[in-house]
């Protein structure tokens, strides 16, 4: 089973888009619930994705790639 990473909804205000400026774990990681694993910038803001659930990490988006909220931005596959 796959568990999808994505930009949250809430995590800023408007709806600007965003860029992910650092993965903080590499592909094919293990993670654990609410380990941080990216970091998305906001006009000069940054905000930090955590991992909604325990799994191997699979990147989806690059750094430097521009994101909305509700974007897939890698899965977690158990």
């Amino acid at each position: 089973m796959s568990t999808a990473i994505t930009v949250p909804e809430d995590l800023w205000e408007g709806d600007n888009e965003g860029v992910i400026t650092a993965w903080l774990v590499d592909d094919g990681s293990q993670v654990s619930q609410g380990d941080l694993v990216a970091e998305v910038m906001v006009e000069k803001a940054q905000y930090e994705i955590e991992a909604p659930a325990a799994g191997r990490l699979a990147i989806a988006k690059q750094e430097d790639e521009v994101v909305a909220k509700g974007t897939t931005i890698a899965s977690l596959d158990d």
